[in-house]
């Protein structure tokens, strides 16, 4: 199996690496169109800034290139974040696969942290991404910006409100939260999307 990772200046890609080989996969990480194009599948992981990343993405063609792939594509955290629309986040526009806009949390309460950071709850978690793994079960996540429910939804958590945990549309999927950091249920979800064609 042809795994690719795009490579881009997101950081915190080894843990991905890592938890695809503990799958028997060996992916490849690049920014090469031709070898992301050939891929079986695409992953776009990420920990960063939004405007900073998209710059970047947008000079080097890759925003375009993504926005293009047919094979299923797996966007985490920021990753999900940049396939939307646009983002409170240096207030800039995405690749734009799903036509919604990143909000930023703003707590209510003392009590209400940001950024997010823990195990929380997945809830109606219900596709094919989510094969094999137990009703509310519980992942890692690490973000101070949301994606809010939309029509493309597939699974929500809550924190200061409810909020998309994962998107799909087409041949993109996309989650919130850090599969490769969830355990067993994140180890589930990247086999079951490995397992996509």
């Amino acid at each position: 199996m042809d795994v690719a990772i795009v490579k881009y200046n997101a950081g915190n890609i080894f843990s991905v690496i890592n938890a695809l080989r503990r799958l028997g996969v060996e992916p490849e990480v690049t920014d090469d169109a031709e070898k992301l194009q050939k891929a079986d599948h695409v992953l776009f992981p990420g920990q960063g800034n939004a405007k900073t990343t998209m710059a970047y993405l947008h000079e080097r063609h890759l925003d375009k290139l993504i926005r293009d792939l047919r094979q299923p594509v797996l966007g985490i955290c920021v990753g999900q974040q940049l396939l939307c629309r646009h983002s409170e986040e240096g207030d800039v526009d995405c690749i734009g696969i799903f036509p919604v806009n990143v909000k930023q949390f703003r707590p209510k309460s003392h009590e209400e942290k940001v950024p997010a950071m823990g195990w929380n709850v997945l809830r109606n978690a219900e596709t094919t991404l989510f094969d094999g793994i137990g009703k509310e079960s519980y992942v890692y996540f690490v973000h101070s910006f949301y994606v809010p429910t939309c029509d493309f939804t597939i699974a929500e958590a809550n924190y200061i409100l409810p909020y998309s945990a994962a998107l799909h549309k087409d041949n993109f999927w996309a989650t919130q939260f850090h599969p490769e950091k969830s355990g067993d249920v994140g180890e589930r979800i990247l086999a079951n999307f490995l397992e996509m064609e």
